[in-house]
């Protein structure tokens, strides 16, 4: 057997990684791949904030899902303590004794050879087969190639590796950015953005994609203009722009879900409700949104308290709050008698325009014999009290 040993940090494993070791199985004509993720690495301390041993050898099982004759191994990750190369590639080559084996590697690593634990013992047991970008290390490479054949008599593979130009570390950069997410398999970004790792937030089009995939899909439209408008407003008031747009994409990803769905997500988070008027069941949304923005999505605390008060409104409404009540009323799909008024109204006077939209609001409610909620009443009041001069100290 022919067997090819690629390690290394995948913190986090990226398309680059697949791409790469299955160019390599196709060049040195490999029956088996094994992909080792680090534990412990030898030549640096893990990245602040990386996540655990166990979580990148999942998502490396992840990445290299749909690849043939790979096996992910667990032989370093279950270690504790630092590994070392030498120590794993013995261990393989005692799975499998009378394989050829090469050890994959990259043209840096490639290049301090000689500086790794027990280099020597490790090249009489695996051949080195280090990754070309091309002409910009090729002479490199050749050069080293000649000082390891000249003193161990060591034969180098030169694979050369034109699948995808991205690094662990710049991706670990560009996904706070809300970048990133076409360099790594779809399953392994939606947990690290569900889980906050790299301090990632999402992109906004793989945000939108998931949040209308739970929208019916006549409600889109008003999603979207909700989004541009809370934008606009954001901008108008000097709110973050992001978290305004965040809050807007996924204030009703639970509209479309029956009541009893959504005590479900209520009970699963906790929260215990008892019967409920047919006004509140249609109320449930805000709340159980919030929760999933949070759960699936990463949001934070002020996009889901946005997100959970955008029908009723309440007492001390942060300005963030304010926009997303505002914009879902006045959205450009929205028509109703007042709607130029009231629009002018958000972007001149945003406290008198929130008073505006409640007033609307309890008054279609009572008209139609439901009874408004309370918060939408203290929010009223707490308004009104500030626009008349009265005192609302802040909590």
């Amino acid at each position: 057997m022919r067997i090819g040993i690629y390690g290394g940090t995948f913190n986090p494993p990226h398309i680059g990684h697949e791409r790469s070791a299955n160019a390599a199985a196709g060049i040195l004509g490999l029956d088996l791949l094994i992909i080792v993720p680090t534990g412990k690495p030898p030549h640096r301390m893990m990245p602040l904030g990386s996540p655990s041993a166990e979580v990148r050898h999942m998502m490396t099982q992840t990445a290299f899902a749909n690849s043939r004759n790979v096996i992910i191994s667990d032989i370093e990750t279950i270690n504790k303590d630092i590994s070392y190369t030498v120590d794993t590639v013995k261990k393989i080559k005692c799975d499998y004794p009378s394989a050829e084996l090469f050890i994959l590697v990259g043209t840096d690593m490639y290049l301090t050879l000689e500086m790794w634990k027990d280099f020597e013992d490790l090249l009489n047991i695996a051949a080195p087969a280090v990754f070309s970008r091309g002409f910009d290390d090729q002479e490199k490479i050749l050069s080293y190639s000649k000082i390891l054949y000249e003193r161990y008599d060591i034969n180098t593979e030169i694979i050369v590796n034109n699948a995808v130009d991205i690094s662990s570390s710049e991706l670990r950069k560009m996904l706070p950015m809300r970048e990133g997410s076409g360099y790594i398999a779809d399953a392994n970004y939606t947990y690290i953005v569900k889980n906050g790792l790299y301090l990632a937030k999402p992109e906004w089009g793989w945000l939108r994609a998931r949040a209308y995939s739970m929208l019916n899909p006549r409600r889109i439209p008003h999603v979207a203009g909700c989004e541009d408008e809370a934008v606009r407003l954001a901008e108008r008031w000097g709110v973050d722009r992001d978290d305004a747009r965040e809050a807007a994409i996924l204030h009703d990803i639970t509209k479309k879900l029956e009541p009893e769905e959504n005590l479900q997500i209520l009970k699963r988070h906790g929260i215990i409700v008892g019967e409920l008027k047919n006004a509140e069941e249609k109320l449930l949304h805000s709340k159980t949104g919030a929760l999933l923005a949070q759960e699936y999505f990463g949001a934070s605390d002020a996009v889901a308290d946005a997100i959970t008060w955008h029908t009723t409104g309440r007492a001390y409404m942060s300005m963030l709050e304010k926009i997303i009540y505002l914009a879902d009323y006045i959205e450009p799909t929205r028509d109703f008698p007042g709607i130029d008024e009231f629009r002018n109204m958000a972007y001149t006077d945003i406290d008198k325009a929130v008073i505006m939209g409640l007033e609307m609001s309890i008054k279609d409610m009572t008209q139609r014999g439901i009874t408004p909620d309370k918060t939408s009443f203290d929010a009223l009041k707490f308004l009104a009290t500030r626009d008349t001069g009265g005192s609302n100290p802040a909590p």
